[in-house]
């Protein structure tokens, strides 16, 4: 590693540990050179995975849009900040594992409600409302029907 005041090459790590976050190390380095010190860090490269939008156009996946679309369901709800980017983290690590460069908007959509549903079903129907592109009261008493009746499966398989 180049120090970045003398650009001499002969650098050494004095001291390395992970980020709070787990998902880089932190290097603190000395140029042998001029003395200085400074910090690095390394973490995994990970390829850009591309969506598919429903008209057919293709843009990076941008974590920021999860998390904005995520909060915007979960708006005056019992759901923590720590929750939300928990759903984030789980969608971009799972997408990441697929090894797929392409994936459907459609599919990343499912696994938000997916996940939604499990917290707060308020949120879930907010989501799915603007996701799915609810036209009218009807298509949302279907929406909710279906989840009553989930709930209700489950009930039954408890007792």
């Amino acid at each position: 590693m180049k120090c970045p005041y003398c650009d001499n090459a002969e650098t050494k790590v004095i001291d390395s540990r992970p980020t709070e976050d787990g998902h880089a190390i932190r290097r603190r380095r000395g140029c042998e050179r001029c003395g200085k010190r400074f910090t690095t860090y390394e973490k995994v490269e990970e390829s850009i995975i591309m969506i598919i939008k429903k008209d057919g156009k293709r843009e990076a996946f941008d974590r920021d849009k999860v998390t904005n679309g995520i909060i915007k369901a979960c708006e005056k709800r019992p759901v923590s900040m720590a929750q939300i980017e928990k759903i984030t983290n789980d969608i971009e690590r799972g997408l990441n594992n697929l090894m797929e460069k392409e994936v459907k908007s459609e599919f990343i959509g499912e696994l938000i409600m997916d996940e939604l549903k499990k917290i707060d079903e308020v949120a879930y129907v907010r989501f799915a409302s603007v996701y799915r592109q609810f036209t009218d009261v009807n298509t949302f008493i279907k929406e909710i029907e279906k989840l009553v009746g989930a709930k209700n499966e489950e009930n039954k398989e408890e007792k």
